[in-house]
């Protein structure tokens, strides 16, 4: 009698089973690391950002302007004005963090702001959801892992 070499189709069922039980631990971990990773670069550039609004303010003596395009004319009235909210001027945001965070700058006074970083696209599942900062250093959320 030959013995016959191979797999029957109940090792190759077991088989398929462990890999498909293995996948569906694995990439939900794997989809949380990444959110992790893109939340990190988005702190780094709120940091940045941060440093930039300093420097603003020590040449400037008002983070005024901060939003306002290269070239630009400065205006009056501090926290109203379009060129003291939205996308900064001062610093370069990186492709990678603007493909999931939105992040602007909201001058409310000469001697304040607040930063956000708000996620979008698929980092809209985050559960740290808007991270800010403002001048003082004061983060939000104040959950742990989140800053």
């Amino acid at each position: 009698m030959k013995k016959s070499t191979g797999f029957t189709l109940i090792e190759l069922m077991i088989t398929v089973a462990i890999i498909g039980i293995l996948a569906s631990i694995a990439y939900p971990s794997y989809q949380d690391s990444v959110r992790k990773s893109r939340r990190a670069d988005a702190k780094g550039v709120l940091l940045g950002l941060t440093n930039a609004m300093e420097r603003r303010f020590t040449e400037k003596n008002s983070y005024c302007d901060a939003a306002l395009a290269t070239g630009g004319t400065a205006v009056t009235g501090c926290g109203a004005a379009t060129e003291d909210t939205g996308t900064p001027s001062i610093y370069t945001i990186p492709p990678e963090t603007t493909s999931f965070y939105t992040v602007t700058i909201s001058a409310a006074t000469a001697s304040s702001y607040t930063l956000s970083a708000v996620p979008t696209g698929a980092q809209t599942n985050d559960s740290c959801g808007t991270l800010t900062i403002t001048q003082t250093a004061a983060k939000t959320p104040t959950t742990a892992g989140c800053w």
